[in-house]
């Protein structure tokens, strides 16, 4: 047990490291044409676990059925439970920052044209997720910061409708849709 929690602290330090220098010099992404064609949402289930909702983007952006991908964060979660989203946890974080999830593995081996962080708080995980994600947007909340996100969006995170509002109003500010 003693030494359980020194390699979970050790991971967590590795995984720290890895985040400063993912900052330093992000995932390299292809800046294809513009408009939103595939939407990949990173949504923390501990705080908000209606993940139906992203569905929205198909109807609101006009995409085809499997463009949005979306993948939730528990913090503690049992794997023998069934999960209507693929669910990823602090357990998985490996060595050099590594996610060893399949589900998160599977969701990093894409690329979107919109990355939605859907999260208010500054996790390792998540942001680290969000981080190795190949994406030519990234939105979030302005509570995680420019770090993370191109478009921050300062709406409450239980009010999706406000959300998807505000953030349809600036894709068509930039062009996107």
């Amino acid at each position: 047990m003693f030494l359980k929690g020194i390699k979970d602290k050790l991971k967590r330090k590795s995984g720290r490291k890895i985040l400063k220098q993912l900052v330093l010099t992000p995932v390299s992404v292809a800046r294809g044409n513009k408009g939103i064609r595939s939407v990949g949402c990173i949504v923390d289930l501990d705080k908000f676990e209606k993940t139906e909702v992203f569905y929205q983007f198909q109807e609101e952006f006009s995409l085809h059925p499997n463009a949005v991908k979306i993948i939730g964060y528990k913090r503690y979660y049992d794997k023998n439970s069934p999960y209507a989203t693929p669910v990823f946890s602090d357990k998985d974080l490996g060595w050099k920052g590594e996610i060893e999830n399949s589900y998160a593995l599977e969701f990093l081996g894409r690329e979107y044209d919109l990355l939605v962080n859907y999260y208010e708080e500054d996790n390792l995980l998540l942001n680290l997720l969000s981080l190795k994600t190949k994406a030519r947007l990234k939105v979030g909340f302005k509570d995680v910061g420019p770090t993370y996100n191109d478009l921050m969006i300062d709406t409450p995170l239980n009010d999706f409708m406000v959300f998807k509002k505000e953030l349809k109003k600036y894709l068509g500010i930039f062009k996107e849709i």
